[in-house]
């Protein structure tokens, strides 16, 4: 578990996995994980067409269990790490903004969670 924690936590490793498809990237990466501490990663498209920094505030933080954060916006997100006979499932649900579907964001969410088991599978 505690390299799992180590790669969704450490700035050099969400730097490596933080997008939600390979036209985009996360050049940068602070992380303060602890509540009350914040966080920024910034996306970028790989084109420098376009990026956005997705920051928030953590509002609970149990080690290689639980993290809970708001976004910008105020959207609450929340996962979970879950140590079973698989190996580690990592589990995340948010609040749903108003501008995108449900489906949609589901899937971009769904995305960078399927990078992060990507890049965590390569770790030794």
């Amino acid at each position: 578990m505690p390299l799992v924690w180590e790669a969704w936590t450490q700035p050099d490793h969400i730097c490596n996995w933080n997008f939600a498809s390979d036209d985009w990237c996360c050049p940068g990466a602070t992380n303060n994980l602890l509540p009350g501490g914040t966080f920024n990663y910034r996306m970028e498209a790989t084109d420098g067409s376009a990026g956005f920094d997705f920051e928030g505030t953590y509002v609970e933080v149990e080690p290689h269990k639980l993290i809970r954060y708001t976004i910008g916006d105020g959207r609450l997100v929340d996962i979970r790490f879950e140590d079973g006979p698989g190996g580690i499932t990592v589990t995340e649900s948010f609040e749903t903004e108003d501008v995108n579907s449900a489906e949609l964001q589901r899937q971009g969410w769904q995305a960078i969670l399927d990078n992060f088991k990507k890049y965590a599978e390569t770790l030794p």
